[in-house]
Order: C-alpha cells, then structure tokens, then sequence
C-alpha cells in the first residue's frame, strides 16, 4: 500500500470536513443573523449543498474508482439520471426510517426530509461518487472484508460514523432541559455531521495504523 495514496486520501477527506465548516461560515457574510442553531434548516440546506458540490469534484479529480472502459455519453447520462433517482430514492427511505424511529409523522415534515437530505449526502452520495449506481458494488463494500481499495475503506468508516452519530445525537432529544440544540432534528443532524467528520479524519488514520493488516484483493 503506497503512502501517497494514504496522503491523498487523507487530503480528501480533509477538504470535505473542511466543506462542512465553509457551510456554517460563508453564509452568514451573506445573510445577516445565519447560525447553525438559529436558521437550522438553512445550514441543513448549506452543509447539503458544500459536501455534495466538494464530493463530486474530488471524484472528477481523484477518480478512485475509475473504469478502464470507455462509457458513450448516452451511458454517461443514463448513470447520472440513475445517479439522481438512487439519491431521491435514499432521501425517501431515509425519512420513512427517521419516522419509524419516531420523528413526527406530519408535523416537522420539511425538519425530517432536510435531515434525511443530509444523511443521504454524507451516506448515498458518496457511494453514488465512487461506486455508482450499482447495488452490487455496495453490498460487496459494506460486507465484512469486502473493500477492494483504501477508498473503499473510507467509504465503509464514513458512512457508518455518520449513522451512529445521528443515533446517538437522538438521545438528547427526550430529556427536559429545554435547550435550543433539542429541538428537533438539531441533535441529530449535528450528530450526524460531527459523527461524518470523524470518521473523515479516523478512516485515514486507521487505514495507516493497519496498512501492513490490509491485503485488498481483486474481485
């Protein structure tokens, strides 16, 4: 495994953690009175937008994942029409999920879709960037000694960061101390971010630590 790659990788992944603190700063020299807690749904929409856009140029650029074969520009538009579809698909599953779990059914609806938005941007988009929209690549990855690259692994740890910090930012929630951060879904869209970024910086570092443990093989 080449440290340069690993340095690559940890450059990424350092740009999108930065990407997330760009969202809460740029805007508020625009809009006067901008705070991550006072206009939440505006920093949700922010924070979507800056990963999404530093997602896709990073994979433009680094193309981790590229295929050997040359694709028509039909196939191109087809993929990001599939692309677009998978990502709407994941914001629907995501509420219905978020829901289940006990959100408002028809109260906070724009609060629950916004933070599904989010979950989907820190989870699917980033499969979507380096996997496509193939189902089969992504049960392959997330099985257990699936990942067949160190962008793979990131994927694997990022993903399931996020997750979990959108769990654990959900226990709050109850509790009666009547601060601003409990409303909902402030707790757990901030769980989920900060839990996004973690796993941004921890993926690198891991991948280091047990690079002499890592053998990807080709599949």
């Amino acid at each position: 495994m080449k440290e340069a790659e690993i340095r690559q990788l940890l450059a990424a992944n350092l740009l999108s953690a930065f990407s997330v603190v760009l969202s809460a700063v740029v805007p508020a020299f625009f809009w006067d009175g901008f705070t991550v807690l006072g206009t939440h749904l505006a920093w949700l929409c922010s924070c979507c937008v800056c990963v999404s856009t530093l997602s896709i140029i990073l994979h433009l650029v680094l193309k981790p994942n590229l295929s050997p074969k040359r694709s028509s520009f039909a196939h191109k538009i087809s993929r990001f029409l599939k692309c677009c579809i998978y990502f709407f698909m994941s914001c629907i599953l995501f509420h219905t999920i978020i829901v289940l779990y006990g959100a408002p059914l028809i109260e906070s609806v724009t609060e629950t879709f916004l933070f599904a938005v989010l979950l989907s941007t820190f989870t699917t988009l980033q499969c979507l960037c380096m996997l496509g929209p193939n189902i089969q690549a992504w049960i392959r990855v997330f099985s257990k000694n699936g990942a067949m690259s160190i962008w793979e692994s990131s994927l694997q740890i990022t993903t399931m960061c996020s997750i979990l910090g959108a769990w654990f930012g959900a226990f709050p929630i109850p509790l009666d101390w009547d601060r601003p951060w409990q409303v909902w879904p402030i707790s757990c869209s901030l769980g989920a971010t900060f839990g996004y970024m973690a796993g941004l910086i921890i993926a690198p570092l891991w991948i280091h630590w047990n690079r002499k443990q890592l053998t990807y093989k080709s599949r």
